[in-house]
């Protein structure tokens, strides 16, 4: 390699920065993270560096002079003016301090790289000014795999490094610190339990680690984790961390495999898809092996398409869970009707026009009433209706008799949020018309728009 990385300490350290418009304000955005001073010159300076100055987190001096280096880690050179860029390069070399100069590969001492900041957990990406694209989609990937709380942990261990070596054999403090960030006080932190975390660190430090599987934890816990509606780039970020600590993933038919391989290359991955009607796995089923995985001390993730709140069945995964003595937690998903809007181009409500949402299913258990479609066919509504273009004709007729008008607008999309997504669009009237003409069929989910009478539209506008 051409350039070797490496941490600087800033602290009590200046670093200069050479320009004043949107190229400096943004190498000052970086350095506002450190605590190095930070000195701005330049002949005049946008609102943003201004105002930096103002609340005495800057200095700001018109021209270079030697004097302005002294002490100085780093110098940054960004006037945006290739002939200005160069001079000014030439005099912070002359006074000894590496330089960066923007978009100026060959002028650089040094290259600013793409950072992922959980501090003072810090990672930094460099491709030595060849390809900053590349090294950005790095720190994409790297985000992904680091919480965003993870430095709040470091930190902890920080504070915590003189009691372990005092109670902690020297032998032992590797398998210490392995299981703290790859166990349950890791897991705990991860999920915002930060409490936890640190009551896990300090009982295992005063038992002077005497427990190497886990300071008496079984470490068996469940992830509810919504995948989105279709495209594995629709999952949370806190999703892909879920797939990453998992040793074993329970996954829907509507997942897609993709989202898969974002997951531990040795996870271990089981089909647990339904099928409308389909018996294979019932959920009771899905129950028993999900709190089973559990108990046997592997973190799990019920990977569910869209959101598992939301017509997922995952209340009954939770309180199967509860019973089973589980600990568990919900990572929330895009859910279909999100997804739809996207697809469509357009919004779930509209100031003035589409005041409220109302998500709810086509499909009920055998025996459960229909749903109350006179309290939900209300004007100014949009209605997301999921799994119900099987029951296209009564939902028309029972929307149509609470007092919808037959020209409502209907959208429909199937495979909401995936490559090979579909958009149709009808009227109230004609819905079911329009679903067997176009041989719509699930997973797809129906937006139906309930519009205020003209005045009242007028009004509210």
């Amino acid at each position: 390699m051409k350039t070797f990385p490496m941490f600087l300490k800033m602290a009590g350290r200046r670093v200069v920065i050479l320009g004043g418009g949107e190229q400096a304000a943004q190498k000052a955005r970086l350095m506002l993270k450190t605590e190095a001073e930070i000195v701005l010159c330049a002949p005049a300076l946008e609102p943003e560096l201004a105002a930096l100055v103002a609340r005495g987190r800057a200095s700001h001096v018109p021209e270079p002079s030697p004097g302005i280096f002294a002490n100085a880690a780093l110098a940054f050179v960004a006037t945006g003016e290739a002939e200005e860029d160069a001079r000014l390069a030439g005099l912070c070399r002359a006074a000894g301090v590496v330089t960066n100069v923007v978009d100026a590969p060959e002028l650089c001492d040094a290259y600013t790289p793409s950072i992922v900041d959980r501090d003072p957990l810090v990672v930094a990406i460099g491709t030595e000014g060849a390809a900053p694209v590349l090294a950005r989609q790095v720190k994409t990937a790297v985000e992904t795999m680091l919480e965003p709380r993870l430095g709040d942990l470091v930190a902890l261990a920080g504070r915590l490094r003189d009691e372990v070596a005092a109670r902690i054999a020297p032998a032992r403090r590797r398998a210490f610190w392995a299981w703290a960030f790859t166990g349950g006080p890791r897991r705990a932190h991860a999920r915002g339990a930060e409490s936890e975390a640190a009551r896990l660190l300090k009982a295992a430090i005063g038992d002077g680690w005497t427990d190497e599987g886990g300071a008496g934890e079984s470490g068996g816990f469940v992830s509810l984790v919504g995948a989105g509606p279709g495209s594995r780039d629709l999952i949370t970020l806190r999703g892909v961390q879920r797939l990453q600590e998992a040793d074993v993933i329970f996954y829907d038919r509507l997942v897609d495999p993709d989202l898969l391989e974002l997951a531990r290359r040795d996870a271990e991955r089981i089909y647990v898809g339904k099928a409308p009607g389909a018996t294979s796995w019932p959920q009771e089923r899905i129950n028993g092996v999900v709190t089973a995985a559990a108990r046997a001390g592997k973190r799990v993730v019920r990977l569910k398409c869209g959101d598992p709140g939301i017509f997922a069945r995952g209340a009954e995964e939770g309180e199967a869970c509860d019973a089973a003595g589980v600990p568990w937690e919900i990572v929330p998903g895009v859910t279909a009707a999100s997804a739809a809007a996207a697809e469509l181009g357009g919004f779930l409500t509209e100031r003035g026009r589409y005041d409220s949402l109302v998500l709810t299913t086509g499909v009920t258990r055998p025996g459960d009433p229909a749903p109350d479609w006179a309290s939900l066919a209300r004007p100014g509504t949009t209605l997301a209706l999921y799994m119900g273009v099987g029951a296209a004709g009564g939902i028309r007729d029972a929307l149509i008799g609470a007092g919808a008008p037959p020209g409502s607008r209907v959208e429909i999309v199937e495979r909401a949020g995936s490559p090979d997504a579909r958009v149709h669009r009808a009227t109230l009237g004609a819905l079911a018309e329009t679903v067997s003409r176009e041989g719509i069929g699930n997973p797809a989910i129906m937006l139906i728009r309930l519009p205020k009478p003209p005045e009242s539209a007028r009004a509210a506008a």
